[in-house]
């Protein structure tokens, strides 16, 4: 019987002994995998943080799968007024590259760039490095209060952005540790090629603009950079300034009627993120018909509402530019 009893508990005490190291691999399994998720959903990624929508998309088609991506600015909001956070705040001195438009476009963003910058993380102004144009005198069409200043809405040449896509590849490869510099040059020269297709249809299709018919008049000034690369000519803009954070005034309205009527133009292109109101008022100032087209000028749409990609918004501009001015 005693050795009966030993027998007995030598038994539980293997299966105890079992039953432990069946627990302990099952939570070893359980923190392994845990892990590599981890790994796959990208919390050890680097992070690159982007201020615009449009830069953003730009950002991921170079960076890919290499690096986890922020866009600050959602989808239909207006880089000058948009605001961050204190998360979102919080992120861009947390990241490994920052990559903003600058030329006080995100104008309730750029101190929080520069924090970020003080602090250590590296920064990229893409707009200042793409040969940037200046603001032309009032009397060219431009914001005469402006003039001289440097204009920031360099993504309507997609031969700029073809540039800062190079770029911004550059600053990836430089400053962000743990990429594949290889995987991010085969994306950056795949996105290269698809932007040059991108100019070359646009030049096909506004070269079906008659020249008389080739003067835009917009709801302000953000076209500056397309004008100047595919030749048409910038009359003036319902609010005259290159920010939509301006008003228009009466006199505005009366030197932009006039302007209007000298060139015999009837169509008004207006930012569809925009109300269309400014640009009607332009009805009642002509004493006759206005036509006002929508464009997407300053920031992209969510998926699959007409520009959620930078491609989408050039493509569908120029349709609607060549549309409108050709009267089709």
């Amino acid at each position: 019987m005693r050795s009966t009893g030993k027998a007995g508990a030598t038994q539980r005490a293997r299966v105890r002994v079992a039953r432990l190291r069946s627990l302990l691999m099952g939570l070893l399994a359980l923190t392994t995998a845990a892990a590599g998720n981890a790994c796959t959903t990208g919390g050890d990624q680097p992070r690159i943080v982007v201020t615009t929508n449009i830069l953003g998309d730009i950002t991921r088609e170079i960076v890919g799968d290499e690096a986890d991506v922020t866009v600050l600015m959602k989808p239909d909001a207006d880089p000058h007024s948009f605001g961050l956070s204190a998360v979102q705040a919080a992120e861009l001195e947390r990241a490994d590259l920052v990559v903003f438009n600058g030329l006080g476009l995100e104008e309730n963003v750029l101190r929080h760039v520069d924090a970020a910058r003080d602090s250590g993380v590296a920064t990229f102004e893409a707009g200042k490095a793409v040969d940037p144009l200046t603001f032309r005198a009032g009397d060219d069409g431009g914001p005469g209060e402006e003039a001289g200043q440097l204009d920031p809405h360099f993504w309507t040449d997609p031969d700029r952005v073809r540039k800062a896509s190079g770029l911004i590849a550059d600053q990836v490869v430089e400053h962000v540790d743990g990429v594949d510099d290889g995987a991010v040059r085969a994306n950056a020269a795949r996105y290269d090629k698809q932007l040059a297709d991108l100019t070359t249809w646009m030049e096909r299709s506004f070269d079906r603009i008659p020249e008389d018919n080739r003067a835009l008049v917009t709801n302000h000034h953000v076209f500056g950079y397309l004008a100047d690369r595919f030749g048409l000519h910038v009359v003036g803009a319902v609010i005259p300034s290159g920010t939509t954070l301006a008003s228009p005034s009466s006199s505005d309205l009366r030197t932009l009627t006039r302007a209007m009527e000298e060139a015999g133009v009837r169509t008004v292109f207006a930012d569809s993120s925009q109300p269309k109101k400014l640009a009607e008022v332009l009805r009642t100032e002509l004493g006759g018909h206005v036509r006002v087209v929508a464009l997407y000028s300053e920031s992209l749409t969510e998926k699959n509402e007409g520009a959620g990609t930078y491609l989408q918004m050039m493509r569908a501009n120029t349709t609607a530019m060549t549309d409108g001015l050709t009267g089709g």
